[in-house]
């Protein structure tokens, strides 16, 4: 591996453990501390994810223009501040401004960080790059609610200097991404255009599988944690639970190059095991049983993004790679703001349970159009 793929999974590392620190437990903070509701959470994960709709398309045009380095440490800088100004947040609507920064912040964060992994590996190593850099960054959202355990049980921190804590950390990535960007240097210019949009319409199924995982997806960082306070289960062991959900993904992960092998029947699998998930969800009533439907959603949520992502870029032309990437990153925003935005409002009006029943049906219509459309889910190479 070489010296740039290094300091990007290290970035990718320390950007997990500062997210794993502070966001299982903002949703708890939010409701226990502020007093929101759950449309109030609902609104909170639709304004940290309503960004991500928009500005990776931004960014992916400036991928193929500036050094992917310095996006990369803009974003590490402005995540930084905004998740140390949740620490000095009175009210929702504070909330929901930060979290609006934030969104925007990690548009700079990983779409240059997929661009960098492109640039630097072969089609051959491609998705297994892509998959290590996704690991390190589990592996840090894995230790990060370890860490928070600690902290709260072992050092009787309150949650705002928790969030103090996770902004320091994060600040850190800020030197490997400028050290990473010493050799990014771009040597092509693609003209501005919105091209990546109308390339994006090649895959309506991969794009369909997107919208639903991450829109569970974004449940689970945003609604779930409340949803498991509300259930019985304290702050600590909330913790716990996302460490155990951070082992399953790091597992999956480093199983991605033999299920590549096998891309749409992994991808189907994906569907199938989150949507047991939420099914377990809707019964479960001890943290064993809440671990097992993390880990089950933890593998499913994992395997979708390297291999749906390899899809896309072996069938487009390495030209337009960093738009391509912005504009599959814009999907991924899509999904995490529909996600919060269905969860909360259903939670406040028919009960703790119902998102994830909706979506566990939503899941099994999911799963069988997957089927269906197998073929079309595999990468170009493996076609030929």
């Amino acid at each position: 591996m070489n010296r740039v793929l290094i300091l990007v999974n290290i970035t990718g590392l320390i950007i997990g453990i500062s997210y794993g620190l502070h966001g299982p437990i903002l949703p708890v903070f939010a409701k226990n501390i502020i007093g929101a509701t759950y449309s109030d959470l609902g609104l909170i994960g639709l304004a940290n994810f309503i960004p991500y709709m928009f500005i990776p398309l931004f960014v992916g045009i400036l991928l193929d223009r500036i050094n992917n380095g310095y996006l990369l440490a803009l974003g590490a800088a402005v995540n930084s501040a905004s998740i140390y100004l949740l620490s000095i947040a009175q009210s929702v609507p504070e909330i929901m401004g930060f979290r609006i920064i934030t969104g925007v912040a990690h548009a700079f964060f990983w779409p240059p960080c997929e661009s960098i992994i492109s640039n630097e590996s072969s089609e051959k190593n491609r998705v297994r790059n892509i998959s290590l850099f996704t690991m390190f960054f589990v592996i840090g959202f894995m230790v990060g609610p370890l860490l928070g355990t600690v902290f709260l049980e072992g050092f009787d921190i309150t949650y705002r200097i928790l969030f103090q804590i996770a902004a320091f950390i994060l600040a850190a990535a800020i030197i490997f991404a400028l050290l990473a960007s010493r050799k990014n240097v771009k040597n092509h210019y693609e003209r501005f255009s919105f091209s990546s949009i109308k390339e994006m319409k090649r895959f309506p199924e991969v794009i369909v599988l997107l919208v639903f995982c991450t829109s569970s997806f974004g449940i689970i960082l945003t609604i779930y944690p409340a949803f498991l306070n509300d259930s019985g289960i304290s702050a600590e062991d909330i913790l716990l639970l996302y460490f155990v959900f951070g082992i399953s993904r790091v597992v999956s992960l480093a199983l991605v190059g033999k299920l590549a092998r096998k891309t749409s029947q992994t991808l189907i699998a994906a569907t199938v095991a989150i949507s047991i998930g939420l099914a377990i969800s809707l019964m479960a009533d001890s943290i064993i049983t809440f671990g097992i439907a993390l880990i089950l959603m933890g593998f499913g949520f994992s395997i979708f993004f390297p291999l749906t992502l390899e899809i896309i870029l072996s069938k487009t032309r390495k030209g337009i790679s960093g738009k391509i990437i912005g504009a599959y990153e814009t999907i991924f925003g899509m999904g995490w703001a529909i996600g919060p935005t269905i969860g909360g409002p259903i939670t406040q009006s028919f009960g703790n349970e119902t998102p994830y029943l909706v979506f566990c049906v939503i899941g099994i219509g999911v799963t069988i159009f997957a089927i269906m459309s197998r073929k079309k889910l595999e990468p170009q190479r493996i076609l030929n």
